[in-house]
């Protein structure tokens, strides 16, 4: 399948609500998540129009979808990457069952990193994943990213501890690889 890994857009709103509804009704939504499916759903319109604009424009923070028509519509996995001081966080990661095992996060993760590390004074990338979310562990440990020893509690129905991640800028990146704002990454898999 051809993906195109880019920035949500603002007029994809609907598109991300069901995107993230679909996430967080999925098995293991209590572990990977801190938001309930009735929380969501209950959210405004307003909401959902608020998210997917943040995602597609804002500065501090991106919202990246994979596209696997090319041209909008029901989208295939996305990723959320927020700027804090020194570090990038990644949140709302989430791949449809029908797209898994086609390299789909990786390239989400690869282009969430890109957009990070090409910001000044990003000097690591964070997530937290849940004790008893071994796939997402083995995923992100995988691609570079070590337990750091801090935990939180969890914040989602599961309960239980959440178990930070981090990856350090890549050696020799100096940010003039990353696409610019409007690029997308195309991938056939």
């Amino acid at each position: 399948m051809d993906y195109v890994i880019r920035r949500v857009r603002a007029d994809e709103w609907r598109e991300l609500r069901a995107l993230r509804l679909a996430a967080l009704a999925d098995p293991v939504a209590d572990v990977a998540f801190g938001e309930t499916y009735a929380a969501a759903a209950g959210s405004p319109d307003e909401v959902w129009r608020q998210r997917a604009l943040d995602g597609a424009e804002s500065a501090r923070s991106a919202t990246f979808v994979g596209d696997g028509s090319g041209r909008g519509g029901q989208l295939a996995g996305m990723m959320v990457v927020v700027l804090e001081e020194r570090q990038a966080s990644l949140f709302g990661v989430y791949v449809r069952r029908e797209h898994r095992g086609r390299e789909l996060a990786g390239l989400l993760l690869e282009r969430a990193g890109d957009w990070a590390w090409g910001r000044t004074g990003t000097e690591r990338l964070v997530l937290h994943v849940h004790e008893r979310n071994e796939r997402a562990r083995a995923f992100y440990e995988n691609r570079g990213f070590r337990a750091t020893g801090r935990t939180q509690a969890h914040r989602g129905p599961a309960g239980g501890v959440v178990w930070e991640m981090a990856a350090r800028v890549p050696s020799g990146f100096d940010g003039s690889e990353k696409p610019g704002e409007e690029a997308e990454t195309r991938a056939v898999h």
